[in-house]
């Protein structure tokens, strides 16, 4: 009998704390992720051909030169008129970090510097409370700045996490992909991200 209560005690203790566990385990395996002061290599630097920029059809209303934002595709989008883009292979904000609306670029800086929120240092206490800009850096070569808002596009220094939702709420791309974008992009340009593509 008291056997039988002790299993019943630890299966129901099982059913409580699993979903926790697992939520606490997702984040951390996902936050490895920022790794500041790593160099990628060149070959960690090219990616796969999908997630590669490219010119493809896209069907849109916004004008050219609005920057648009994909985050259920992964991908961000430059209009060029003439129902055309140019696509760049991204990484989004991770569950509970997405969002989406409009906005507008209002700074731009090559090689930023990077001080983690105080809201990211809770959550991964070891990243350092600030970082010089440059290669090891997280935030990458560029950085495009997000209305008055925490979010940036900005470069990484993880290339392999293109293409996924690791981030906590910025959208990363590769740093020469950032280095094209930072080039085509005046500040005061539109942004506008969405959780689904047009229809």
């Amino acid at each position: 009998m008291f056997r039988s209560m002790l299993v019943l005690a630890a299966s129901l203790a099982m059913l409580v704390t699993g979903p926790v566990s697992a939520q606490r385990y997702s984040q951390s395996v996902m936050e490895v992720d920022e790794k500041p002061g790593y160099e990628p290599s060149a070959d960690e630097e090219r990616l796969p051909a999908a997630l590669q920029r490219q010119s493809v059809f896209f069907r849109t209303n916004e004008q050219p030169g609005t920057i648009v934002v994909h985050t259920s595709e992964r991908f961000l989008y430059i209009v060029q008129g003439n129902g055309r883009a140019i696509r760049y292979g991204i990484g989004v904000g991770r569950d509970g970090f997405q969002w989406s609306g409009l906005n507008k670029i209002t700074r731009k800086q090559e090689w930023p510097d990077w001080t983690p929120p105080p809201e990211m240092i809770e959550r991964q206490p070891y990243l350092p409370r600030f970082m010089a800009g440059g290669p090891g850096n997280p935030m990458g070569a560029r950085a495009l700045y997000i209305g008055s808002t925490v979010y940036r596009i900005h470069g990484t220094n993880m290339p392999q996490t293109i293409g996924k939702a690791v981030s906590s709420g910025c959208f990363r791309l590769a740093n020469g992909e950032i280095v094209d974008l930072y080039e085509r992009v005046p500040v005061g340009t539109k942004i506008v991200v969405r959780h689904a593509p047009e229809l």
